[in-house]
């Protein structure tokens, strides 16, 4: 029997494999033997005739690959990458990496080709939490744990369906409301989540920033905040309790949506409430004003004391297995290693540790941005960004304009191979070895099952040889996982906060380790929370004549992202289809739209062809598509937050027609 832990969502659950199947680890404190449906079925996706087992190249994007050498395509890499500027080099990777890989590819892109256009898919996901964290908390750090939630009275879920998103966590959350746990779900859609909410808020798209506002106002108004806190641990409450003054409540609410009796129902549970945990996903976070709604939130925290104490705080729910490592290690282009910004200080002390005079010094291109910034040489790790990137027919030909697209993955069938002149291929969950970090700071060994599959590498392993190629030989002379996480915690002291140096890789086979348990306090240079005053600026694309729908997008219970591998075990069809858009009954009405009818949806960037399901659990106006459709994004559109650079994914214009009666 060996054990080892989940590659999907960020709740990161304990597994066993003994004879070729897996079952929950009873013993591990995340999940206690529970597992989702994709978590059960991950041995599938290691067994399939999708995998990509051989390196591949082509001369062009419109010739077929031919199976070739790795030392040949290693050489060629390796001469693009010398003959490249630093600044025209991109490395795109993964939330669904582990630590090591992340360090090996961070440490050869900024310490050593020393560019920081080192960036991840979780860009698109999870940044705007990490910028408002730093802002308001002095650091990317997750407050409090995921089992806060027995300790609590009130959890409020904005934005989030954990039902689907993060299925085990959900049902940990029922267990607490039999408890006495009071649940507030605020979501357009009345999702499988909201169900079990004591209260449901029915918010319109794009009015978190109103909603949340009205409550500060409302706690300050009547004197709910704890004055003490405030006084002694939070910065700019003058400030936010003037600009509050000038508030157009009455604009606001209507802009939410929310009936006063509504709000008034929220406001008395949260008011009665000793202890409270806010949770949030892309709801907020994929939002050209990400941010702020993430600030607007974490400030009913701040005014009220309810932080930095057991059953309390603001739970950034993070969406993929490895995000939280990433981030740790230094995998965005906006930070260069250990949770360091890119500064003149920080430059010194990694050069320093990772003894390079070739370290980055400025901060790189995002993940959204790579591709517009005609690049000689991308190289992307085990993610898909024709597929997950907004206004794909705009990417599309972006990507087409790169001279060498180098794509590492353990399958064939994703989007952006159709763009790839290399391809190489990974192991994929089960069949390597290394840590990753779940979205409460629990770092746990993920564990090789099975052989390796014949000419596949660990991502870690390509990125070193590269390295080597290159002549850093002596600095990416790695012969284990267990190596680059030794280097790799050793270098986590520079950062005062960051005890992951505690940590041993042998013991974490065993039991996992929680970093920063003994943080207690903020980490801003002043030791105080900061508020910030944010408004709703209403620069998301607005509906219109032509286009009068908002589209909503998210995930599905049983499928992840473009189901590369979810797609595979039959099991996993049945819950959901893949495609399916749904539209409130008053919607389909007008329109002629029955049950079932093939429709065109349409924005002004591009099209698709889905199924009608009619329903009253979404919002008039609003349509619902999951992402498990692979052309979704040929609808999004390309607006970022200004901040984190995080799309506006869940507030796009478009029209509905029946297939046929587009005219």
């Amino acid at each position: 029997m060996i054990k080892s832990v989940c590659g999907y969502c960020g709740v990161g659950c304990g597994l066993e494999y003994e004879e070729h199947k897996l079952i929950g680890d009873v013993t591990y404190p995340v999940n206690e033997g529970s597992v989702c449906s994709k978590g059960v079925s991950e041995l599938v996706s290691m067994q399939t005739d999708t995998r990509l087992l051989r390196p591949m190249m082509r001369d062009t994007i419109y010739n077929d690959y031919s199976i070739v050498a790795w030392d040949d395509t290693l050489g060629i890499i390796a001469d693009a990458l010398k003959k490249a500027p630093p600044e025209k080099v991109g490395f795109y990777l993964s939330g669904q990496m582990l630590t090591e890989d992340y360090y090996v590819a961070n440490k050869l892109g900024k310490g050593f080709l020393g560019t920081a256009n080192v960036d991840t898919n979780s860009r698109t996901c999870m940044s705007s939490a990490v910028v408002a964290y730093k802002k308001a908390l002095g650091a990317d750090f997750v407050p409090l744990r995921m089992d806060d939630i027995f300790d609590t009275d009130l959890l409020i879920l904005a934005g989030a369906n954990t039902a689907e998103a993060h299925v085990v966590f959900h049902n940990s959350i029922k267990k607490a409301k039999k408890r006495g746990l009071k649940v507030v779900v605020i979501d357009p859609r009345m999702t499988e989540t909201a169900k079990i909410a004591d209260l449901y808020l029915p918010i319109t798209p794009g009015s978190d920033i109103d909603f949340f506002n009205l409550v500060s106002k409302r706690i300050i108004d009547e004197g709910c905040y704890d004055a003490s806190f405030v006084q002694e641990k939070v910065n700019h409450f003058e400030t936010l309790r003037n600009k509050f003054k000038r508030m157009p409540v009455t604009k606001m609410l209507k802009r939410t949506g929310l009936t006063q009796e509504a709000f008034d129902a929220f406001f008395t549970l949260f008011k009665n409430s000793e202890n409270i945990i806010s949770a949030w996903t892309m709801g907020l976070n994929q939002s050209v004003q990400g941010v702020d709604k993430n600030l607007a939130l974490i400030n009913l925290h701040l005014l009220t004391g309810k932080i930095f104490k057991k059953g309390n705080g603001p739970l950034s729910l993070t969406g993929q297995p490895n995000a939280m490592g990433g981030r740790e290690v230094g995998g965005l282009s906006t930070m260069l290693a250990v949770h360091f910004d890119v500064s003149e200080e920080s430059v010194a002390k990694v050069g320093e540790y990772w003894q390079s005079d070739r370290t980055a010094t400025d901060p790189g291109l995002t993940a959204t941005q790579m591709l517009e910034a005609d690049l000689q040489v991308l190289i992307i790790g085990h993610t898909d960004p024709i597929y997950h990137l907004p206004n794909r027919n705009k990417m599309e030909e972006l990507i087409k304009k790169i001279p060498l697209v180098v794509e590492i993955n353990a399958y064939e069938n994703s989007e952006t191979s159709k763009f790839a002149h290399i391809r190489l291929p990974a192991a994929p969950w089960g069949e390597k070895e290394g840590t990753q970090t779940n979205l409460d700071r629990a770092i746990t060994r993920q564990e090789r099952l099975t052989r390796r599959s014949i000419d596949c590498k660990p991502d870690w392993q390509i990125f070193a040889l590269i390295a080597q190629k290159l002549g850093y030989g002596k600095h990416f002379d790695y012969k284990t996982p267990k190596e680059i996480f030794d280097e790799y915690k050793a270098m986590t002291r520079l950062n005062p906060y960051m005890d992951i140096y505690r940590a041993d890789y042998d013991a974490l086979r065993n039991s996992s380790y929680v970093w920063g348990e003994e943080i207690r306090d903020f980490l801003t240079p002043d030791r105080k929370g900061n508020l910030f005053y944010v408004e709703n600026r209403l620069l998301s694309e607005r509906r219109s004549l032509e286009y009068p729908f908002l589209l909503l997008t998210g995930r599905t219970r049983d499928q992840w992202h473009s189901g590369t591998k979810t797609n595979l075990p039959h099991t996993l069809l049945k819950y959901k289809p893949l495609n399916f858009c749904e539209i409130h009954e008053e919607d389909a009405k007008a329109l002629g739209i029955e049950e079932g009818d093939t429709v065109k949806v349409i924005s002004r960037r591009g099209n698709l062809i889905t199924t009608a399901t009619i329903t009253k659990n979404i919002r008039p106006k609003t349509l619902f598509i999951p992402v498990s459709n692979r052309d979704i994004n040929y609808l999004t559109n390309d607006l970022y937050d200004r901040e984190s650079l995080e799309p506006d994914y869940n507030h796009s214009a478009v029209k509905i027609v029946k297939l046929g009666e587009e005219a």
